[in-house]
């Protein structure tokens, strides 16, 4: 008879945790369902909202709820026609083109944004999905602000440009520093520049995008063309900013340089410092769009730059200042790590604190190659922990790892 009662009581208590999950399940679909309809309520009454709150508006996050995945990578090994027909098929995916209601405010919510008496206009571009925005994007954006505390920062970005995105960047709004992450209208940046008829044809499925990630080359073509409608000053977000940029103008560079004869040997454009319709960014752009070649890496980017300005150095007409490798590339890619390691001796502690001085007083920031860098921890008495514990913002557990280098 026990032995019955236990049965019974084990089959009731399965029944119990059946009923319990499945209400569970119910009701997280529901509370999702009112997380959905509340912001879409929100995007609604927003959209209608006057002038001065334009900068405020932001939609329903598209990624929440999804499964991080990118249209904009294309199929692995595919011959340049399958690349096309996949392009083609997937071009309703490719939300960075679209020129919806939101896109079409570009142009007046940048004149908004950078009509605040910005010492310094700055861009940024974020072409990923919100969540990966992580602790060393946030890091960048602190640094830039801890050395020009009353520039503007604008991402472009439609993803960042979003709820979740605005609460990732109000920790910045909230302390006074102005920074907004803006939808770009891509067809209306590059109206009436060389890239124009090189974006129609991307857009309308008629070029091979190639086997880089189109958002790569994307973000290399709208650094050029924000700055060329309306100057100023633009960084990758992997870049430590140390020392102010006020100072600069019409710069570009250096990645390295020939030990002899000291002549630049490769440029960069993770950092371009540029008057509005600049020749040089007109010339990048015409590069890029007689150029492209979607197959190589770097092509479209920092062999671009170096190309181009390999050929119009010497013209006149062109009024621009390349930077020794210490400005902004102070450690190549390939020694970024040394960085990120603790003294393992004496000489190794002088050495750290000789490269402090030296980047302090001669470097504007750090150029930290994500690719090569992201996963590494930073170790207590690093040039990295020394570097970042003097040049945040916000600073909270800016010794952590996870922190500053985690993009979950």
């Amino acid at each position: 008879m026990s032995r019955m009662d236990s049965r019974l009581l084990s089959l009731a208590k399965f029944h119990i945790f059946c009923t319990l999950s499945l209400s569970a399940i119910i009701f997280i679909f529901y509370a999702d369902s009112i997380i959905y309809n509340d912001s879409e309520k929100s995007v609604e009454l927003n959209d209608k909202a006057p002038s001065p709150v334009l900068l405020q508006t932001h939609r329903r996050d598209p990624w929440v709820g999804r499964e991080i995945t990118s249209p904009l990578v294309p199929p692995f090994n595919a011959t340049e026609e399958e690349r096309i027909a996949w392009f083609r098929s997937k071009l309703p995916e490719f939300e960075i083109f679209k020129s919806d209601k939101f896109a079409r405010q570009f142009h007046g919510r940048v004149l908004e944004f950078f009509n605040n008496k910005c010492e310094g206009q700055f861009f940024m571009t974020w072409i990923s999905p919100v969540r990966s925005f992580g602790s060393r994007e946030f890091l960048s954006m602190e640094s830039l602000f801890r050395a020009h505390p009353h520039g503007c920062l604008m991402i472009l970005s439609r993803t960042m440009d979003s709820r979740r995105g605005y609460r990732i960047l109000k920790p910045l709004q909230d302390r006074g520093f102005k920074v907004h992450a803006v939808t770009p209208d891509l067809s209306f940046l590059f109206k009436n520049t060389p890239a124009e008829a090189w974006f129609a044809e991307m857009k309308g499925g008629k070029k091979d995008p190639g086997e880089i990630p189109l958002a790569q080359n994307l973000s290399n073509l709208m650094r050029l063309a924000i700055l060329y409608k309306y100057g100023g000053v633009y960084l990758d977000i992997d870049f430590i900013v140390l020392n102010s940029f006020l100072g600069l103008r019409n710069s570009i560079g250096a990645q390295s340089v020939d030990v002899a004869s000291k002549n630049w040997t490769r440029l960069n454009n993770a950092v371009l410092v540029f008057d509005m319709n600049h020749p040089l960014l007109y010339k990048f752009m015409e590069e890029f769009a007689l150029t492209f070649d979607g197959n190589k890496w770097g092509h479209n980017g920092p062999y671009l730059v170096s190309r181009v300005v390999q050929r119009v150095q010497n013209r006149p007409g062109y009024n621009f200042t390349i930077l020794p490798p210490i400005a902004f590339y102070p450690v190549d890619w390939n020694r970024i790590g040394g960085l990120f390691k603790k003294p393992g001796s004496q000489a190794h502690s002088r050495w750290v604190k000789a490269k402090l001085l030296q980047l302090r007083g001669e470097t504007y920031g750090v150029h930290l190659w994500n690719k090569q860098s992201s996963r590494v921890a930073i170790e207590e008495g690093s040039i990295m922990q020394r570097l970042i514990s003097d040049h945040c913002v916000i600073c909270s557990d800016i010794y952590s790892s996870e922190r500053i280098f985690s993009n979950e």
